[in-house]
Order: structure tokens, then sequence, then C-alpha cells
């Protein structure tokens, strides 16, 4: 690790209170007063974690998610308590210096089975479907579109939750069938709003939304907003300034990540090819970057002496 940089939290164990499940970035523990989602600076990629994190990425995973969750209130309810150590039961306060600033305490929803992936842009398995069927998960979608061209309206590509392996694509009909028709038709309205207010934010401050993914879940009968919130795990960002269809586009999320791995020779199997000191500065830079673009706020204080514009 470079000097002057932290190093990455790839794991934290509160014995205190009892782990729910360990994910790939996230740790997830429960309290009495509800669950307590730890973000690490764990990073997969082609579901596979590396072996190295990346400085900060946990702490701008919960800051977007709080903006978002706060911004986009009055689309759907979410299951934020608070990000505030001070406000979290005592056993987590016991460990602020590691948890702060990258700790959730949210409300235990039961989750739907289904990731509600929403497309601006025509990117990624999307691209690869189209050009092979013309349709996107059941939607046919015009002839003749380019790489990374802006679809006509943004459009719900739902996928399975797998616990291993590849998520699989579902149509609208089969996310009905596992989750009800009235949860389906709430959920599919509330992810496309939430994705048009946050295109249009990040579009005014330099940023395309192409894509991102949302997760609701049920509490007491309502259905509700949980997970992440328009991160650059959860979501693909590209810079405004540089868009142009017909090629992959410059990305401000975990693709510049994925890109590097695409250049090597890995199987995309365990193990991950170690990753260099430039690809984690660099990415770690993008995250950052992001953060402060979509909220105006810088998540580093002046102390850690990184430069947050070297990204733009």
């Amino acid at each position: 690790m470079e000097a002057g940089r932290p190093e990455p939290v790839l794991r934290v164990d509160l014995d205190q209170l009892r782990l729910v499940s360990r994910g790939k970035v996230r740790d997830i523990y429960s309290h009495e007063q509800g669950l307590l989602l730890v973000a690490s600076d764990r990073v997969s990629a082609f579901d596979v974690v590396m072996a190295e994190g990346i400085p900060h990425k946990g702490r701008v995973l919960t800051f977007l998610s709080e903006f978002w969750f706060r911004q986009l209130a009055d689309v759907i309810p979410n299951h934020l308590i608070t990000t505030d150590i001070e406000r979290m039961p005592a056993e987590v306060r016991r460990s602020r210096d590691v948890l702060a600033g990258r700790t959730m305490l949210v409300r235990h929803a039961a989750p739907l089975p289904v990731e509600f992936v929403v497309r601006g842009y025509l990117s990624g398995s999307a691209l690869s479907e189209y050009r092979a069927t013309g349709q996107v998960c059941g939607l046919t979608l015009p002839r003749g579109l380019k790489e990374s061209a802006r679809l006509p309206e943004p459009i719900l590509t739902p996928t399975t939750k797998a616990t291993s392996g590849h998520d699989q694509a579902l149509t609208f009909q089969q996310v009905e069938d596992l989750v009800g028709v009235s949860a389906a038709r709430a959920a599919r309205a509330a992810a496309l709003e939430i994705f048009r207010r946050a295109e249009a934010l990040a579009f005014e401050r330099g940023l395309l939304l192409a894509d991102t993914k949302f997760e609701f879940g049920l509490l007491d009968g309502r259905l509700i907003w949980i997970d992440e919130a328009l991160t650059p795990d959860s979501s693909r960002y590209w810079a405004l300034r540089a868009y142009a269809p017909g090629k992959p586009q410059e990305p401000f999320d975990k693709q510049l990540l994925r890109n590097y791995l695409l250049a090597t020779a890995w199987d995309r199997k365990p193990p991950p090819p170690p990753l260099s000191e430039d690809i984690i500065r660099r990415t770690s830079e993008r995250y950052l970057a992001v953060a402060k673009i979509l909220t105006g706020r810088s998540l580093l204080s002046a102390a850690t002496g990184q430069d947050e514009e070297k990204a733009l």
C-alpha cells in the first residue's frame, strides 16, 4: 500500500452482535434496534472477491446510499434509520473508529427475491442480449441501436438474486409470479421513478446514470426500498463530457476495475489476479470523485491529503 493511503478495511468482527451474513462487500449484523449494514472495502468483479481492498470504498457506498435515500424519500419509504454512530447501539459505538462512516442502521424488512435493474442506456449484458435477439428481458427495442445508445425511455430488466453464480434475467410476468402482482407493479413504478429523478440530478452534475439495480422489501406489509442506493457498486455511471455512442464509455464506477481484469488472462474463477497499486489508487479516486460530484460534498477530511479532483 502506498505511503499516506489508509489500509482498506476488509473485515469487521462485532463479537457482541449476531452475524446474519457476510456478503461480497457488506457484513450484516442483527440487533433489537434493527440491522447493521457494515460496508467493507472489499471489492468483487465477475462474482469473485479480490484479495485487495479499495481504500474508502465502504465509506463511499454508505455516504452515497444515505444521500440518495434522503434525496428520494418522497418516492418510496426506505429502510435507513441512521448512519450516525452515536445514535447506534453501545456495541457499535465501542468500535466507532472502524465503523464510523461505513455503517447503516436499518429497519429489518423481508427482501423480495428479485433485483429490479433499470437501464437508460444500452450496455453490458443488455447490449449482448439485444445484439442476439433484438430484445432485453422480453422487451423489444428499436432496431439499429448502437453500444451505449440512450434508450427511448428507461426500461426495467429484472433478475434473480443468486446466492452463488450469476443472476438470471426475468420477464416482468415472472416477477409477478414470484412476488405477486401488486408488489411487482409497485416496485416497478418506484424503480422507474427513482431512476428518472436520479438520472436528472446526475446529468445536471456532469454524470450519466446508464443503469442501476434496486432492491425492495416488505415491512409490515408495506413495500420499502432497501439495500444500497445508486452507488458505483450497483450503478453504471459515465462521464457526461466524454459521452459518445457506439463505443464503451469512460466509467465512474466499478467498470474501471472490470476493464483492468478483462485485459488480463484471468478465467474469472478464483483465485483472482493481484490488483496493481495503480488500479487500486485509480478505483479509489473514481469512487471518491463520483461521491463528490453527486453530493457536492467531500467525503475526505483535509488531513488525508488526497485530491478527489484528480479523477475528474
